[in-house]
């Protein structure tokens, strides 16, 4: 329950926006410019952030961003890492899944490479508190309707 204080100063929200911003790459054009402009926020501020967050991942990494648009002109963002779909294509080497996930194989990948996208995963706010195993789990199934095998050791 949320206390006297915390609702007073609540700001009113006037959208939430979601985008996808290679990673160090916002910049003031197109799809960033449009979509914080009509809000009238500081295109420039959310760029040198979201650039100075993301400088850690390889450029031109998809980057999930959430921004939160406030009535006085200000902005909230949050970054989530990069889709479980990016990480398999790059994993496994394929620009895309397969066309008939299940009856043609596009690739495979081993139960190391998932544990290693689930790692890079559990950092995600939404999957903090999720276990490493439901993790997996939920990572083999994108898999599996992509066209990828996954095996215990590749031959």
């Amino acid at each position: 329950m949320a206390t006297l204080k915390e609702i007073l100063t609540r700001r009113p929200v006037a959208a939430t926006i979601r985008l996808t911003v290679p990673a160090g790459g916002a910049r003031p054009a197109p799809p960033v410019g449009p979509a914080l402009g009509q809000y009238r926020l500081n295109l420039m501020a959310f760029c040198k952030d979201f650039n100075a967050r993301t400088q850690k991942y390889k450029p031109d990494t998809p980057m999930a961003v959430t921004i939160t648009a406030f009535k006085d002109n200000t902005f909230e963002f949050t970054v989530k890492s990069p889709s479980v779909t990016w990480y398999l294509k790059k994993a496994a080497g394929i620009e895309s899944g397969s066309g008939r996930p299940g009856h043609v194989v596009a690739s495979t990948l081993t139960v190391k490479h998932i544990y290693d996208i689930a790692k890079v995963k559990q950092s995600d706010p939404f999957c903090q508190y999720m276990p490493l195993e439901s993790i997996c789990k939920s990572i083999i199934g994108t898999a599996n309707s992509m066209g990828i095998k996954v095996v215990k050791e590749l031959d």
